[in-house]
């Protein structure tokens, strides 16, 4: 049965299907094997319904929405331009710049692809005329997006604790250590390329400039301060934090900034719509999907192959790596979360992981994955978004994915650059 499952699936993808058709039809056919005919299928709705209740899942649609309106205001700029203003003048200071966005953005958007529409559009024109190389540009926006998967509010943890029965407060506050640390390394690497393919650096701006780009900025910065500080401080939990940052996105876009006006309304609505669909269809899909096969036991057979249960907390937390590391190198990462953590989840138990510390190193490795060939997601956003060949997309990509490879090592080894956040707010 598993090997049916999984060939269904691999030819439905390769036959360009979007990835909702071959989860859908691997968990029918699933229930066929399995009961013979179609009078269980209502019990698949079922499933499907149970995957899209919880109300922590609420919080998707709000961030997506709350990030919309973001990127079609000021928002975004104003960030990136207060960002310019103090570490522009560096050696490597554009790249650091847009490192230093994605990492801010992320702290509103919570989403790899927003991340680089929003930061890169604006910012890869500035970086070629400074010099930069095309495919270290694409490269560097791509990785750096990965942040926004770590940093608070993050989609794919909301995903992933809503799918463990893990604290999604506890896991945005873990996130940031990570988050931080990516941030270090990558503009420590964009000053050393810089410096050694000669770069010209930025014009230094004056401290009355900084200034007026951090008075611009004020507003924007509220986002990380409602989430962070709202979820820190216990008066939000992670949903309301999410409806907070609409009702604030929707203040300071339409009231504060006046970027937009009450017709735009319908197409943000629209968009957001639209990518909400597709989330809730992969989860629910992803539910059924996992009920199916572990109902055929399925997982309890992989790990068995694989000799899991033999492991200690290090070997499962390498194994687990690296499974959702190729998984993301081929699937959509909301569907290899559905499908790969009911597998480990009985393992992660067993050998008393922190949940909290699990999670942390999926979304960092699904990240890692959405941006690594063959079909990374967040590749083919760069090639949609940038006009640019595949092979001039993934050229400059590998240093990065050493250094989030090397981030993940060391969580593994040294878990309290995730947990130490966590401690302190919730220990």
């Amino acid at each position: 049965m598993a090997i049916t499952i999984f060939l269904i699936m691999v030819v439905l993808l390769l036959l360009g299907f979007p990835m909702m058709i071959p989860l859908i039809a691997a968990t029918f056919v699933g229930f066929l094997m399995m009961f013979g005919d179609m009078s269980k299928m209502d019990f698949m709705v079922q499933q499907m319904m149970a995957g899209i209740r919880p109300a922590s899942l609420i919080a998707v649609p709000m961030f997506i929405l709350a990030a919309d309106i973001m990127t079609r205001g000021q928002s975004a700029n104003r960030l990136i331009d207060m960002v310019m203003t103090f570490v522009g003048h560096i050696k490597g200071g554009l790249a650091v710049s847009t490192a230093a966005a994605c990492t801010l953005f992320g702290a509103v958007s919570g989403s790899t692809q927003a991340t680089v529409v929003a930061v890169g559009s604006p910012l890869r024109p500035r970086m070629l005329k400074a010099g930069y190389k095309d495919s270290f540009v694409l490269a560097l926006i791509i990785n750096a997006s990965d942040i926004a998967f770590l940093i608070p509010p993050s989609i794919g943890m909301i995903i992933y604790g809503v799918i463990s029965s893990t604290s999604i407060a506890e896991l945005f506050i873990a996130g940031i250590g990570p988050g931080l640390l990516l941030l270090v390394l990558f503009s420590a690497y964009s000053m050393i390329y810089a410096a050694i393919k000669g770069v010209p650096t930025e014009p230094r701006v004056s401290w009355k400039e900084r200034l007026i780009s951090v008075q611009r900025a004020v507003w924007p910065l509220g986002f990380p301060v409602i989430i962070v500080g709202g979820i820190y401080g216990g008066v939000f939990s992670p949903t309301e934090a999410a409806a907070a940052c609409v009702l604030y996105a929707v203040i300071l876009e339409f009231i504060v900034f006046r970027s937009l006006q009450p017709a735009d309304i319908y197409r943000i609505a629209k968009s957001t719509g639209l990518i909400t669909a597709v989330v809730f269809v992969l989860v629910g899909a992803g539910a059924a999907f996992s009920w199916v096969i572990s109902f055929a036991q399925v997982p309890q057979q992989i790990l068995a192959a694989v000799g899991v249960a033999d492991m200690g907390p290090k070997g499962v937390l390498a194994v687990i790596s690296v499974a959702f590391f190729i998984g993301c190198m081929f699937v959509d990462p909301i569907v290899v979360i559905l499908i790969l953590v009911p597998i480990f989840a009985p393992v992660v138990q067993s050998v008393g992981l922190d949940p909290v510390l699990v999670g942390t190193i999926i979304t960092l490795q699904v990240a890692i994955g959405s941006a690594t060939p063959p079909f990374g997601c967040d590749i083919f956003t760069a090639i949609a978004i940038f006009k640019r060949p595949y092979v001039e997309v993934i050229r400059g990509i590998f240093p990065f994915t050493v250094l989030l490879l090397g981030v993940s090592v060391a969580l593994i080894f040294f878990p309290q650059i995730a947990l130490f956040l966590r401690d302190l707010a919730f220990r």
